[in-house]
């Protein structure tokens, strides 16, 4: 009888889930489950705390799910991916594994690791079958004319459209009870969440079953609005489905069935489904860049010419940004947010990259790895995405030229300081018209804040910024 072992990653779930699937087609087989522990390599790679009990709470629901239909769940705990090697064939070994199912992941490391994995098993003749997961299409398909990696959003966005209105997307089959259970006991899964990694499961319901029930009501009830509401802080009307999306509750195929399902014309873009279909494909365009500048991986700038820039790196006004203490109301309320909740509205994440690189001209790395360490929904493809686009340092990124006005910013998206006043308690008393400039009101009813004032002159700092990229510029 084969012995087949499906080794799950970000993709903690049973309903489309192409590895499973494949893994459990032959009736005949046993079907053995895997998830590896990896703590060490998981703090080289910036994993929050958050999102380590996030996965926990998630693979206790998928182990149960999965032992209801015969699928025991083993747990493999070794440092890093290359101590694994050794744990994960002894483990091949002992259970008679002849055939390996797994989703591909697209980090440099992951890559890595699964090409040594592959090669070793070949060695014991061991099948390997990798499959597209986490992205809608594959990486290495959707390319210019020339055969290239798209390096602009706009037109890989179209050529995406094109493929979705010419090939239907397929979900995988989910897995029926196994008409041979296998005999395997399930490993007893170790407890790796920890007090510092408490998160609000109202907010972030776990399992793929909490998953897909909030991303049917979000399609029925609130995407419509969602291009008009998704800038607004205080409205929270994002789908709040980042870190399902993140750990693999729910697949990217299954968000864009269920839009085009309820909202058949969302292909011609127009309306809040499009617009949010657009996210998802930004979310592709990221890991598809992944994979084509693998560079990018290793924390180095898209645009080489930007590792140039002489960064100032002030500590005290990096500290002052993680905290929430830079005296601009709209980037203090969105970093709170984000070390509180462990999520940051996406219109925020844009404000406070911006904050960090062009007005205080701090290495933008330093901020992409706390918000790493902090996010809930962390993704190294997303994450590294958005922070080379605030810093002008990416492919198709804002123009270095282009800095936010951060008192602008909250005016427009927080325009009555709803928002600011939720996470900045200090500022309660302070007059509407003055929340986003509070020491201004401060002065005029001679009352001290506690809170500070702006740690820089942003207009002075966008001239110093300006002056920092343009002698960069020069080594072009």
């Amino acid at each position: 009888m084969s012995q087949h072992l499906v080794w799950f990653r970000h993709d903690l779930r049973l309903r489309d889930n192409p590895a499973l699937s494949a893994a459990c087609m032959d009736d005949e087989a046993e079907v053995v489950a895997l998830w590896c522990i990896t703590p060490e390599q998981w703090q080289q790679h910036n994993v929050s705390a958050r999102q380590l009990n996030y996965q926990y709470d998630a693979l206790v629901i998928l182990q149960k799910d999965l032992e209801e239909r015969g699928i025991p769940l083993i747990v493999i705990e070794t440092p890093t991916y290359h101590t694994l090697e050794t744990a994960f064939m002894q483990l091949c070994d002992k259970h008679n594994i002849d055939k390996v199912f797994y989703n591909y992941q697209y980090e440099v490391n992951e890559r890595q690791r699964d090409q040594r994995i592959e090669a070793l098993c070949h060695q014991h003749d061991i099948v390997c079958q990798g499959f597209t997961d986490s992205t809608l299409f594959s990486p290495g398909t959707v390319l210019t004319g020339q055969g290239k990696m798209y390096h602009v959003f706009t037109p890989f966005s179209r050529a995406v459209l094109k493929k979705l209105s010419s090939v239907e997307l397929e979900c995988s089959a989910l897995p029926r009870k196994r008409s041979h259970p296998s005999a395997i006991t399930s490993t007893t899964l170790p407890n790796f969440s920890t007090k510092e990694g408490r998160y609000d499961a109202d907010r972030f319901p776990v399992g793929h079953d909490a998953a897909l029930s909030r991303l049917r009501d979000f399609s029925k009830h609130h995407v419509a609005g969602y291009a008009e509401q998704r800038d607004l802080p205080a409205e929270d009307d994002t789908s709040r489905l980042s870190a399902a999306l993140a750990i693999g509750l729910l697949s990217a195929k299954q968000c864009v069935k269920r839009i085009i399902n309820d909202h058949p014309q969302v292909l011609e873009q127009a309306g809040g489904a499009a617009t949010w279909l657009n996210e998802l494909i930004w979310r592709d365009f990221y890991r598809h860049l992944l994979v084509a500048e693998p560079q990018l991986c290793r924390y180095k700038p898209f645009q080489t010419w930007t590792d140039h820039i002489k960064w100032q790196n002030n500590k005290q006004q990096f500290t002052a940004w993680c905290e929430g203490q830079t005296g601009y109301p709209i980037v203090d309320a969105g970093m709170r947010q984000l070390n509180q909740t462990g999520w940051m509205h996406n219109r925020l994440r844009m404000v406070c990259a911006s904050f960090l690189v062009k007005d205080l001209l701090i290495d933008w790395r330093w901020g992409e790895r706390y918000f790493s360490e902090q996010l809930i929904d962390g993704d190294l493809a997303a994450n590294n995405g958005g922070w080379q686009w605030a810093a002008s340092t990416g492919t198709d990124a804002a123009p270095y030229f282009r800095i936010f006005n951060p008192t602008r910013q909250g005016e427009r998206f927080d325009p009555q300081g709803t928002f600011i006043r939720q996470w900045l308690p200090e500022l309660a008393e302070v007059a509407e018209k003055n929340i986003h400039e509070p020491w201004i009101w401060a002065d005029k009813q001679h009352k001290e804040l506690d809170y500070p004032r702006p740690i820089v002159e942003h207009r002075q700092a966008r001239e110093a910024t300006l002056q920092a990229f343009e002698q960069a510029r020069k080594h072009r």
